[in-house]
């Protein structure tokens, strides 16, 4: 089936609209980053570096790392923007933009987001890397695809909308896996996340600064929240978009975050540039091992 002009729009040169790369600059592993300054740093530990593109905020650039290639991307903030960069990504891989048709040959992506997070249990200090074993959805994006039940976790929805008492005029949370190739990759480096992907700063993840929130005790109910050996460990704005679409369009993918601030004890260290810069050596490293 051909994809329509106005469904998949590609530039003059070729490249996907929004985050302007073309398909034979896209690497098979791919880092996101919300900020589009982190694409530079890194930049800075890639060698044989091809391009920097920007674009809104949109920045990417394709190098190698332990002689593997890679790219990494600027996404902004949202899991609205995500639904962009994941969808476009995987047009660049799997779709072939001359005959505007799906190629036959699926082209598996491995995708990691490396972001900031802000923990909400007592024992997750700052500094801590989290990995989002489960991402929550609290934004409603996957929803609006088909079949979405088949990559999610029914039971833990109901467990945690139950616990919750979810307010019925909120999206309808959803409970997304990531890749297992990437868990084992970070787990002895990591601390073992249940994320919240909120689709906001403020009162979506609990903040009041002049309005009041629909759900008052939503962070202590997060906070006491168990299924199995997991319990909810921070928040963050992204992930949730990352794991649900790459499980649905056939990839890989994971989130890892560094706890900049903690939420229970009610403090934060606005000075973690060299907090991220640890993660992203680490998740280089680890990515390309």
């Amino acid at each position: 089936m051909r994809i329509a002009e106005s469904e998949l729009i590609i530039n003059s040169d070729g490249s996907a609209f929004h985050i302007h790369l073309r398909p034979e600059e896209l690497a098979d592993i791919v880092i996101l980053v919300g900020d589009p300054g982190r694409v530079d740093m890194i930049g800075y530990y890639l060698s044989d570096v091809e391009f920097r593109h920007a674009n809104r905020e949109f920045v990417s650039t394709t190098g190698r790392f332990n002689g593997k290639r890679l790219t990494a991307i600027s996404t902004g903030i949202g899991t609205d923007n995500c639904d962009i960069v994941m969808t476009e990504l995987d047009a660049l891989a799997n779709v072939d933009l001359q005959t505007r048709e799906v190629k036959k040959n699926h082209r598996e992506l491995t995708v990691l987001r490396i972001g900031t997070t802000g923990a909400i249990q007592e024992d997750i200090p700052i500094g801590s890397a989290i990995f989002s074993h489960y991402s929550i959805g609290c934004d409603g994006l996957l929803n609006w695809y088909e079949d979405r039940e088949k990559i999610t976790d029914l039971d833990m929805e109901e467990a945690f909308m139950k616990h919750t008492g979810w307010d019925k005029h909120l999206p309808a949370p959803y409970f997304v896996k990531a890749s297992d190739d990437l868990i084992k990759r970070f787990e002895d480096c990591s601390v073992k996340g249940m994320t919240i992907s909120a689709p906001g700063f403020y009162g979506p993840q609990g903040r009041v600064v002049r309005l009041g929130l629909a759900m008052p005790d939503m962070l202590e109910k997060f906070e006491s929240f168990r299924y199995g050996e997991y319990r909810i460990t921070n928040f963050e704005m992204e992930g949730s978009a990352v794991a649900g679409l790459a499980k649905q369009l056939g990839h890989k993918a994971g989130t890892i975050c560094c706890a900049i601030a903690n939420r229970y004890l009610k403090n934060s260290d606005p000075d973690y540039k060299a907090m991220v810069r640890n993660l992203i050596e680490v998740s280089l490293d680890r990515l390309t091992r």
